[in-house]
């Protein structure tokens, strides 16, 4: 499968440009086409560009509103609740933790729980957010039905994933960003992509039997990582960002993966305000000294260094601010397609 190279920055002006034209405020798709970039330099690029025309989908069909507006319905000082009114996720998400942030400054926590949302991306886009500000960020959210419950066959359960991120002095943040099946389910779509088999362990099919094949791995389930306690994580998550909320729940919950349908997303974003714990100078020299102890370990056979949670993103973000972001062919064809019903310039047209 071949790839180009494109500069982040021309990813980020492709990806504004298509949803601009499909009607989003320029603000909100400077936002958008932050997160999916950055995902790409983290090097998910389950969560890159490559989602662009699948939230595309949804905004033609009405299922999502390009104009966002949350709207805070409870205001509790420490907690807020928001309903998102079935905008743009990651404008809710990203406003949500925000008011989370501004909380904690006034507070020591923050914790906005949101209704009616929709797919935001990877989670630590936001609980970095946090960091900057000197908090320790949380970020949870749930998810269309991608697993069976333990034990079962039947898609019922979302990967409901959930981030935790901290400061960490000298060091980038520590990040961690991780859904309960044994991979995302975008993983499944990009070997798809790239014409690839997936490992086994991964999925089953729709009969319940193993499966390499990404694509009766989509049809059928996604595993829960380390099995049951996987899926008792993601129902707990499912918990505090949907029926806290008041949002859809379960089977309910509708992904980015169909054109129709209210996605009846819910997030919970909490905010610890670390200088009112103690302070942020003495929490991040432990941070480093944290770091530094995980690192001095001997590795094992095989493995050159220990590297701490977020350090493999940082180093690819920066790796690929250098040398460009490598989009496989497949990607590029369908982003060339959805850029020609917009009438706004092709990917291929900004290659390197």
């Amino acid at each position: 499968m071949t790839a180009q190279l494109f500069a982040e920055d021309d990813l980020a002006v492709f990806v504004r440009s298509a949803y601009v034209a499909l009607g989003l405020p320029n603000h909100d798709a400077e936002l958008v086409a932050d997160t999916l970039v950055q995902a790409d330099l983290w090097g998910h690029q389950s969560h890159g560009v490559m989602r662009t025309f699948w939230y595309a989908a949804r905004l033609q069909s009405g299922a999502m509103s390009p104009n966002t507006v949350p709207e805070i319905i409870v205001d509790g000082g420490a907690i807020a609740m928001v309903d998102g009114h079935d905008g743009i996720g990651q404008v809710i998400a990203s406003q949500a933790m925000r008011e989370a942030i501004k909380r904690a400054k006034k507070h020591g926590v923050g914790a906005v729980a949101v209704r009616n949302s929709g797919h935001f991306g990877t989670a630590m886009y936001f609980t970095r957010m946090a960091c900057r500000e000197g908090c320790i960020g949380f970020m949870a959210t749930n998810a269309s039905p991608a697993m069976a419950p333990w034990g079962g066959r039947k898609k019922l359960v979302g990967t409901n994933p959930w981030s935790i991120a901290a400061p960490a002095g000298r060091y980038a943040p520590m990040m961690l960003d991780i859904a309960n099946t044994a991979v995302a389910r975008g993983k499944l779509y990009l070997a798809r992509q790239r014409c690839e088999q997936i490992p086994e362990g991964w999925a089953i099919d729709k009969d319940g039997n193993p499966t390499t094949d990404p694509i009766a791995g989509i049809a059928g389930n996604i595993l829960p990582f380390a099995k049951h306690k996987g899926y008792a994580i993601a129902m707990m998550m499912d918990v505090l960002s949907g029926v806290l909320s008041g949002s859809h729940f379960g089977a309910d919950v509708v992904g980015p993966y169909v054109a129709e349908g209210r996605s009846g997303v819910g997030h919970l974003a909490i905010a610890l305000n670390v200088e009112a714990f103690r302070p942020l100078s003495d929490f991040c020299s432990d941070m480093e000294r944290l770091v530094d102890s995980i690192k001095s370990a001997p590795p094992v056979p095989g493995a050159n260094e220990i590297l701490y949670p977020g350090e493999l993103e940082a180093r690819a973000d920066e790796h690929h601010r250098h040398v460009g972001i490598a989009v496989p062919r497949d990607t590029i064809d369908e982003l060339n397609t959805g850029a020609e019903a917009l009438g706004i310039d092709t990917l291929s047209s900004l290659a390197r």
